[in-house]
């Protein structure tokens, strides 16, 4: 259980890093979300381009396997709201 707390919290710090990172360089503050959905999916994808088809994978996980997801998910959507309200507050970034 602590791992997968320790789990879902380094992939929430790692996606807010990156998505804070790219929200500076590229001025946008849906990119990270995008970004890491994209990632996710391809990952699924290749999941099932392994072995059985995606639905047989995805069943065969458990919320142990989703919740470090969820958590990066979280972690790059947090970041976009956070560098929009540094910008209301008339923060310039780059």
């Amino acid at each position: 259980m602590i791992q997968l707390v320790i789990a879902a919290l380094l992939i929430f710090v790692l996606a807010f890093g990156i998505g804070f990172i790219f929200n500076m360089l590229l001025k946008t503050t849906v990119f990270p979300v995008y970004l890491y959905v994209l990632a996710v999916i391809g990952m699924f994808l290749y999941w099932a381009w392994e072995s059985g088809t995606l639905w047989e994978n995805l069943a065969g996980n458990t919320i142990v396997d989703y919740t470090p997801f969820i958590g990066g998910l979280f972690g790059a959507f947090l970041s976009g709201s956070a560098i929009k309200a540094l910008r209301e507050r008339g923060f310039k970034m780059f």
